[in-house]
């Protein structure tokens, strides 16, 4: 039986490998802007769950107490976990699925397994399942039922094979998380800049609901939130593609460093460029016009 010593080599290894604060800032922006982009999704999609909350109060509290604390200490398994592997198998190993090959024992094994099962299908019908099916509801609630939406996503999760994400360590942080946020974060910027800067948190609810009301815009789309979102990505695009295509492509020689530096932030530069592309935009739009053309009074 093999055990470690304490926290093994978690808290004691020096950090060799970032001496100076560029080499620190080289991985540490990126690794931030990753997690802010992995989060994003459930930050933009949470109002499937809250909506549920008896109150504003009730779901602050909820998220408040259910995600800083369990994800702190679940981050803390993980590290602790890796480390435990690095005196105990001779190197560092991330991936759950492998430790768990190495398991001496039939028992422990199978419980594993279980756990892993468990956690699995716990975080994908949490996060992964629910928005999207609710989202296909929406296109077209008479076809497609929340049961539809959500066989509808697991196969286009399957077709999409996401394990080739996790294949590499590097092509899953830098170009996959990293990637998708340079879209979220213009999207998130432009939701918070319309609701809390343009409408000072005023809403006509019935207008929600209504082709004719104040929401509809042009046939259902807002013109002005497409263009901020798309000038809240242009700043990102140039990392990506020299991301994407290799440190040794053509494109990755072409791109300026300082392209290179804004993608290692991309969630916050589409964020706060889109607030301030949208703002500008949206400017003029003191009131809103209904299907008439007459002005509509924005109300909670």
């Amino acid at each position: 039986q093999r055990q470690t010593d304490g926290f093994g080599p978690m808290l004691s290894s020096a950090t060799s490998q970032l001496t100076t604060r560029a080499a620190f800032m080289a991985v540490f922006l990126p690794a931030i802007t990753a997690n802010v982009g992995f989060w994003s999704t459930l930050s933009l999609n949470i109002p499937d769950f809250t909506r549920y909350a008896k109150s504003q109060a009730s779901q602050l509290k909820g998220q408040a107490i259910g995600l800083p604390l369990f994800m702190a200490l679940f981050s803390f398994l993980g590290v602790a976990v890796t480390s435990a592997t690095v005196s105990i198998f001779g190197k560092a190993i991330s991936d759950p699925v492998a430790v768990v090959s190495r398991i001496d024992g039939t028992l422990p094994t199978i419980m594993s397994l279980v756990g892993l099962v468990l956690a699995t299908i716990s975080t994908n019908i949490a996060a992964n399942v629910v928005a999207p099916a609710n989202a296909l509801v929406n296109l077209a609630p008479r076809k497609v039922s929340f049961r539809k939406g959500a066989l509808i996503t697991a196969i286009v999760g399957i077709v999409t094979q996401p394990w080739r994400l996790l294949a590499s360590p590097e092509g899953y942080i830098f170009t996959w998380l990293i990637g998708y946020s340079a879209l979220l974060g213009p999207v998130a910027g432009i939701i918070i800049a319309d609701y809390f800067l343009v409408r000072n948190r005023q809403l006509d609810v019935d207008s929600l609901y209504s082709k004719s009301g104040a929401y509809w815009y042009s046939n259902g789309y807002n013109p002005k939130a497409f263009l901020a979102f798309i000038i809240g990505v242009v700043p990102s695009l140039p990392g990506f593609l020299a991301t994407a295509m290799g440190p040794n492509s053509l494109i990755a020689s072409k791109v300026p460093a300082v392209f290179k530096k804004l993608y290692s932030g991309a969630w916050f530069v589409g964020f706060f460029v889109s607030i301030v592309a949208y703002l500008i935009i949206a400017k003029n739009r003191n009131h809103e016009l209904d299907g008439d053309g007459e002005t509509v009074n924005i109300k909670i």
